[in-house]
């Protein structure tokens, strides 16, 4: 299979919501509020018409959110910060869920040279499980999104063929995480991906023996792709930041670790938050697949030298490494971007890239670090 071509026209609209199960200008709490998710999410619930509480570790470093979002939105007063300097401590989440009506949740582990993770997976669960426990003591909240991964549903190959389903684990890095007589150096990321597989599984043990009064869905994300919101303050974040390395001719080892597989643009990301936290008919108790297309850095070079022909030679080379032939149920979660008022589905890849490439370039205009601050948890 080959690369997709897409059009150069925009595939955005602005978010909409009909007859939303979560009145508007109703407050929503948004963890991680700095990192590029959240960022996203909580612009597109206030230009839902929501009003938005995000949590950070340090108030006074991530001010500029609240420049941004007013900005962006008509003025002062939709977007407050509050500071979580310690997911881990005793409470930690009982004043920030305090008059909320949603729950959108964005932090959890990011380094990805874990090990031993059910040790990981053990600790993590209980700061996570901590949240839902506020949320349900609470008794305002409506419904809670929570962000899993793709890598807790497979390991991507390109070479493989696989069929992913919503009741799709990611066995394979489990066992190999768990396998004493293979070299942890040669083991890559299953570690981490065994951690993402775990803590998901023991949220959803969670609602299905606590039976919270809130609906619950999960969000699995494979690899997100596009605008950053404010380049000079956050960097280029997250996924986004691995073009930024193939426009700078950096860290490409890394880049080679990547395989094919699936992306998704940051604000249909962002719009699908929006839908399986309030939009009508109710979403709950799924499991829903946020890809967009299928990609591959090789790809995303490819467009990027396509576009600056000017500079195609600084940019890195990635590997080739085929084309991902895997298989997902996305369409319930593109029935919900379309749901929300993006009518044309999802974003393709050549205009994600194009917005990616904008955000470098105002980075490389307003100035700034280019490296983004980090949330919470290591």
């Amino acid at each position: 299979m080959s690369p997709s071509k897409t059009t150069k026209s925009s595939s955005k609209s602005k978010i909409s919501l009909t007859n939303p199960t979560i009145p508007l200008n109703s407050l929503i709490l948004v963890t991680g509020c700095n990192g590029l998710l959240a960022s996203h999410i909580a612009d597109q619930l206030l230009a839902a018409g929501y009003r938005v509480r995000g949590t950070v570790r340090n108030p006074d470093k991530c001010s500029y959110l609240t420049s941004l979002y007013s900005d962006r939105h008509g003025g002062p007063g939709k977007f407050e910060l509050v500071e979580i300097s310690d997911v881990t401590a005793p409470n930690a989440w009982d004043d920030a869920v305090k008059g909320v009506a949603g729950i959108v949740h964005c932090v959890g582990a990011t380094d990805l040279t874990i090990q031993e993770s059910d040790n990981a997976a053990k600790e993590e669960l209980e700061w996570q499980v901590g949240l839902l426990e506020a949320a349900k003591r609470a008794g305002t909240v409506k419904s809670f999104v929570f962000t899993s991964s793709a890598w807790a549903l497979w390991m991507p190959d390109a070479n493989k063929k696989v069929t992913l389903t919503e009741q799709s684990w990611n066995e394979d890095a489990m066992a190999l995480a768990r396998d004493q007589n293979v070299d942890p150096k040669t083991k890559g990321m299953a570690g981490f991906m065994a951690l993402k597989t775990l803590v998901e599984q023991g949220v959803w043990e969670w609602v299905k023996r606590e039976k919270p009064g809130f609906a619950f869905n999960t969000i699995l994300l494979d690899t997100v792709l596009g605008e950053c919101l404010d380049p000079k303050n956050q960097g280029i974040p997250s996924t986004p930041g691995m073009v930024h390395w193939i426009w700078e001719n950096k860290h490409m080892a890394i880049i080679d670790l990547m395989e094919p597989q699936w992306f998704v643009d940051c604000v249909d990301m962002a719009k699908v938050y929006v839908a399986a936290l309030a939009s009508s008919p109710k979403v709950d108790r799924e499991r829903l697949f946020v890809f967009g297309e299928r990609y591959s850095f090789e790809e995303v070079a490819r467009l990027l030298g396509e576009t600056f022909p000017e500079r195609k030679e600084k940019f890195g080379k990635p590997q080739k490494k085929g084309w991902d032939q895997t298989k997902v149920p996305n369409k319930r979660a593109e029935e919900l971007l379309k749901r929300v008022g993006q009518k044309k589905g999802w974003t393709g890849l050549e205009e994600s890239v194009r917005a990616n490439t904008e955000s470098i370039l105002r980075l490389e205009r307003e100035g700034g670090t280019g490296v983004p601050q980090s949330t919470y948890a290591k």
